[in-house]
């Protein structure tokens, strides 16, 4: 799992680092948050169609996938993205799919964030109506508090094979498995420029915060980190055996 994509600078180190990393760790499927790909906002047919070129087998998202309106028809068509499972029905997209025997979840946290369908209901039903679900499930949680995720976590220990949480885009050092089998991590982090605030230009972002005036944020410039987890999962039983950090840093040319 590959954590927020930001900008060109992000899109250029999954197309850097991704294809190898496959080989080196022997990976069957590889997933990345994309929905800060196109400019550092939201996503579009380009951008994701460029990262599933790179390596990536399916982009999930969050509160920003709306923001590129272009990429809407999309939500529904070939490519392999989901939005959060638990937007309002009605909304263009899918909130979950199977791809090379694994069911990807996107889901989309609510303390800081915006006001969406409890998570925790929305995983509930989803498990109940699919019956013929393939043993691992992943699911990307993308929210702000780390309490809501660690709480979702224990919440789904051993009913999903692993809750790897987006959106804050700083990584966090609590890799673990927990004890019914289920992978977890509050944050994967950042696919992006280091010396920024997390993913924007660093000058912009302290103008912003002394002024208080809004103002559109441009992507950091620099050299770049791609921040990872690698989960390894038992194919018959769906239970994870192993979460581990896997970050790469590629300069800049």
């Amino acid at each position: 799992m590959v954590g927020d994509v930001v900008g060109r600078p992000g899109r250029r180190a999954v197309r850097a680092m991704v294809p190898g990393l496959r080989r080196e760790y022997g990976v069957d499927l590889v997933i990345a948050n994309g929905e800060n790909a196109a400019g550092g906002l939201g996503l579009t047919r380009e951008t994701a169609e460029e990262l599933l070129a790179s390596g990536v087998d399916v982009l999930t998202s969050g509160n920003h996938i709306w923001d590129h309106k272009e990429i809407l028809p999309s939500l529904d068509g070939e490519l392999a993205i989901v939005r959060p499972l638990n937007y309002p029905p009605g909304v263009p997209g899918r909130g979950y799919l199977v791809k090379w025997g694994v069911l990807v979840v996107n889901l989309v946290g609510r303390v800081f964030i915006g006001n969406f369908d409890c998570p925790f209901r929305a995983m509930d039903r989803l498990l109940q109506e699919l019956t013929d679900r393939p043993p691992i499930v992943v699911v990307d949680f993308h929210g702000e508090a780390t309490s809501e995720k660690a709480a979702l976590g224990w919440y789904l220990d051993g009913r999903v094979s692993a809750i790897l949480g987006t959106h804050t885009h700083v990584g966090t050092i609590d890799a673990r498995l927990l004890p019914k089998g289920t992978a977890f991590i509050s944050d994967v982090g950042m696919t992006g420029p280091i010396d920024s605030v997390i993913g924007d230009d660093s000058e912009a972002a302290i103008r912003r915060f002394l002024t208080q005036l809004p103002h559109r944020l441009s992507v950091g410039k620099g050299d770049i980190i791609l921040n990872s987890v690698l989960v390894e999962v038992d194919e018959s039983s769906g239970k994870a055996t192993g979460i581990a950090r896997i970050d790469r840093q590629v300069e800049e040319k």
